[in-house]
């Protein structure tokens, strides 16, 4: 059989003056050449012919923010995406608690406050009432708060005596006793006082999650991801094994928490990459929490309910230093910023870094840049702005309720664009499945989930669309060879009924 493959099909090539072609020339998993069929026919007439005539092939989609592992392990989790109420997540629960063995840790996630119909945190009260020997942790789908029940905070050793962990809140109830009675909710930091007593998976489990994860996207149509660090060790190490064995069903860029920087420095990990799938990138840092938990960071007013102005995270000062040594090190600087003051303050730290960002050739980079003031766009030159249009669908609704002044600038894509940001679209995977149809859908249309459009002045076209999932992400991650099809590019592609549609990967 020929090791060469013609690829027929309606090509976009998003490579500049070779818009559309007819056909690729694929070998040894890199592409030879594009152009017209009957050319690259006599160029190699034994090729295996690949014949998707019906098929729109673009290059790879990323999806250039997910926690790979997490999202492998929550595959096989208690999924609360889309329920309406407390009682539907006490049915979901009960039903995991009956086959479940007994003092087993049952962990889930997926719902929003605001899905539940609750205008305040939920108690631990709630989940006992079906689950009161389990433990049990699940987080909101932003992975900003974890609602637990008696069992768990017994086992961490949270009362109502306990004082709040710096960058963390236990959420208390105005009318709680001396004991936990009002406890249920941890936001930010807090988190971690009752993750820390959940048993870790082994190598084994963090194997399979990995793979689990990566199987998943590669079945979605997408050829590589961004995984965003805040995971356990195992998380990478069972990335770099599936690597190693040659299993790892995407590419991976992947960050570290800015806490492992030392051991960064010790072990040599730098953004040269290696020959495999696998390739250290960025060092992550979170300047705030997120909308639906109120912990995103605000300029005043803050929060249009008076719930404050939210929590900042690590601070300026921090990522500054620890940004500079991440850029020493060939490593991108990525932030998590949510709420307009989070991007205010990063951008300030940005402009003091671009120069040394500028001459090692590396981006800036911000995660989700969710809510912005008009004042700060012209700052996102060159940045590169991590989007998760997935998320505006269900958050529509909470910014007109917590942030109307921001509205305008939510998800502002189209501003940021010509603003000369370089955008990468994502999920936060297992905050949102990765879709790429959905976040086709929510940044054309730009719908909320009860219909109305939001800030529908930000829409992009279904060809921005596709940039900001395949060349935008290339560009963040220093990949020359993905994003677009071109000859010495990597064979790997996505395939659509129609642009935006239902999707395939195919990878050479």
């Amino acid at each position: 059989m020929s090791t060469l493959q013609l690829i027929l099909a309606q090509v976009l090539t998003q490579t500049p003056g070779t818009s559309a072609a007819e056909a690729v020339l694929v070998g040894a998993g890199r592409i030879l050449a594009v152009g017209r069929r009957a050319e690259l026919s006599a160029q190699a007439p034994q090729a295996q012919v690949l014949d998707h005539r019906d098929l729109v092939l673009t290059p790879g989609l990323c999806d250039a923010h997910t926690h790979l592992a997490t999202y492998g392990f929550t595959l096989s989790q208690l999924n609360l995406h889309g329920t309406r109420s407390v009682a539907e997540v006490q049915r979901r629960l009960a039903e995991r608690v009956a086959r479940t063995p007994s003092g087993e840790w049952i962990q889930g996630g997926g719902f929003l406050l605001s899905e539940l119909g609750l205008s305040d945190y939920p108690s631990a009260a709630d989940l006992d009432a079906v689950s009161p020997e389990h433990p049990v942790a699940l987080y909101s789908r932003d992975l900003h708060l974890l609602w637990v029940n008696s069992r768990a905070l017994e086992l961490a050793g949270i009362h109502a005596g306990t004082p709040d962990p710096e960058g963390g809140q236990i959420v208390r109830s105005r009318v709680a006793g001396p004991d936990s009675s009002g406890l249920g909710c941890l936001l930010e930091h807090a988190c971690g006082l009752v993750s820390r007593v959940i048993p870790e998976p082994d190598a084994v489990a963090y194997l399979a999650a990995a793979r689990a994860g990566a199987d998943d996207l590669r079945a979605r149509g997408f050829v590589s991801t961004h995984t965003m660090a805040y995971e356990s060790p195992q998380a990478a190490l069972a990335l770099q094994e599936l690597d190693r064995r040659g299993e790892l069903g995407v590419r991976v860029w992947a960050c570290l928490p800015h806490s492992e920087l030392d051991s960064a420095e010790r072990l040599g990990i730098g953004g040269n990459g290696g020959g495999g799938m696998f390739q250290w990138g960025g060092v992550k840092f979170f300047a705030d929490g997120a909308l639906g938990s109120r912990t995103a960071w605000l300029h005043a007013p803050g929060f249009a309910d008076g719930s404050g102005t939210g929590i900042a995270l690590d601070p300026p000062e921090l990522i500054l230093e620890r940004g500079r040594r991440a850029l020493e090190l060939g490593l991108v600087p990525v932030t998590h910023a949510i709420g307009d003051r989070a991007n205010t303050e990063v951008l300030n730290v940005y402009d003091q870094l671009r120069p040394l960002a500028d001459a090692r050739g590396l981006p800036l980079r911000i995660e989700h840049a969710q809510h912005l003031r008009p004042e700060d766009l012209p700052r996102f030159r060159g940045v590169v702005a991590s989007l998760q249009p997935s998320h505006l669908p269900a958050d529509a609704a909470l910014i007109r309720d917590l942030v109307p002044h921001r509205e305008a600038l939510s998800f502002a894509s189209r501003s940021l664009l010509e603003h000369g940001a370089v955008l990468a679209f994502g999920s936060d995977a297992p905050v949102t499945p990765p879709s790429a149809p959905v976040n086709f859908a929510a940044s054309v249309t730009r719908s909320g989930d009860r219909g109305a459009p939001l800030a529908p002045g930000e829409a992009l076209t279904p060809e921005q669309v596709l940039w900001a999932h395949t060349r935008g992400p290339a560009l963040a991650a220093g990949w020359a060879d993905e994003g677009w099809i071109r000859p010495g590019g990597r064979a790997a592609f996505t395939l659509w009924d129609r642009l935006g549609g239902a999707a395939q990967a195919l990878v050479l």
